[in-house]
């Protein structure tokens, strides 16, 4: 009963029992905590990102009341610098790179609050797609370190045993693509093929025939620009939303018909820099935008974050500015990821 109780208390206040118990700081450097809090259901959106001109890592809970920095990933100048993907399975942090030496997967642990090297993946990738379903990642497509090779290899990881798992290639060879767990499939959308050739058509992973299908034109009603981001996606209660960072205007695709609906505009600059530098994500229920509401970034510029719970009948979404007094970040996110834990 008292581990069914400590198992409720929320994350941001978990460095306040540890010091008030031993009892407490064993249960939760032992992931035990968690595995219990994912038994009974109770899960919480905790954001962490990387914002431009910083070392450190910042994890913000959900509402972001409270803000900390994650100790510096003891990597090299290399990986330091360099273009890296992020995402999140369970209770950990994935951040992809390449050190001088290659390729490489540095993993933060939520429980202990340490980064470790590895697992790395099967196809050291980069640009690739990802998406995350409780304790597992997905990851497919993207540019192969060394041979720089558009890849259509996918795999599989799974945060509880450590290990990646080899899944049927894609249909598509594709680069700078997008991926999101969407009807209990991981899906990919976007981004070009060996010939440089921008893809309109998606396609999905379904676990259960254990093969992927493809969605033709399923990007078709979204602008698309050289050089830009990769797609900025994200699911809520299973609904699929894109910004359009050409026009900033937010849109819901219509299963049914395979098309995209305008649900107005967003309040941040995404078109400054084509769709780099803007974090959108799914919040839980809610819809994440974190950016700059200038077209330029200034040197006193901070990072302004909004959330919304989307409606996908509605013809303009309201958006609700968070006001996060814990820190002023740069407007320019390199990396984010929200971890369900």
């Amino acid at each position: 009963l008292e581990t069914m109780i400590l198992a409720r208390f929320p994350i941001p206040k978990h460095w306040k029992m540890c010091c008030l118990s031993k009892r407490f700081l064993t249960l939760l450097k032992s992931g035990e905590i968690y595995k219990i809090r994912r038994v009974i259901g109770f899960k919480e959106p905790s954001v962490f990102m990387l914002a431009s001109g910083e070392k450190n890592w910042c994890a913000f809970d959900g509402h972001f009341r409270s803000c900390r920095k994650l100790p510096i990933i003891p990597s090299d100048y290399n990986f330091e610098w360099g273009n890296k993907e992020s995402f999140s399975a369970g209770t950990y942090i994935f951040v992809s790179g390449k050190e001088v030496d290659g390729g490489v997967v540095w993993r933060y642990e939520l429980a202990t609050n340490e980064w470790f090297k590895g697992p790395s993946m099967l196809s050291q990738r980069c640009l690739f797609a990802s998406a995350s379903c409780g304790t597992m990642a997905f990851v497919a497509g993207g540019i192969e370190t060394t041979t720089r090779e558009v890849l259509s290899s996918a795999e599989k990881y799974n945060s509880e045993s450590h290990i990646w798992e080899q899944l049927p290639r894609m249909i598509q060879k594709r680069k700078s693509c997008s991926g999101c767990y969407l009807d209990n499939k991981f899906y990919v959308l976007g981004g070009q093929n060996e010939q440089k050739k921008d893809l309109t058509c998606g396609e999905f992973y379904d676990e259960d025939t254990n093969t992927w299908n493809l969605v033709p034109a399923m990007f078709k009603d979204i602008p698309l620009s050289t050089p830009r981001s990769p797609p900025l996606i994200a699911v809520a209660n299973n609904e699929l939303y894109t910004l359009d960072a050409s026009s900033n205007e937010l849109k819901v695709y219509l299963k049914k018909s395979n098309s995209w609906k305008k649900l107005g505009p967003v309040p941040v600059r995404a078109d400054a820099r084509l769709g780099w530098g803007v974090a959108f994500k799914s919040l839980g229920n809610e819809l994440l935008l974190i950016g700059d509401t200038s077209a330029s970034y200034s040197q006193r510029a901070v990072m302004k974050i909004y959330t919304c719970f989307p409606d996908p009948h509605v013809e303009k979404l309201k958006w609700k500015q968070i006001v996060c007094s814990s820190t002023n970040l740069h407007p320019f996110i390199h990396n984010c990821a929200v971890m369900l834990a």
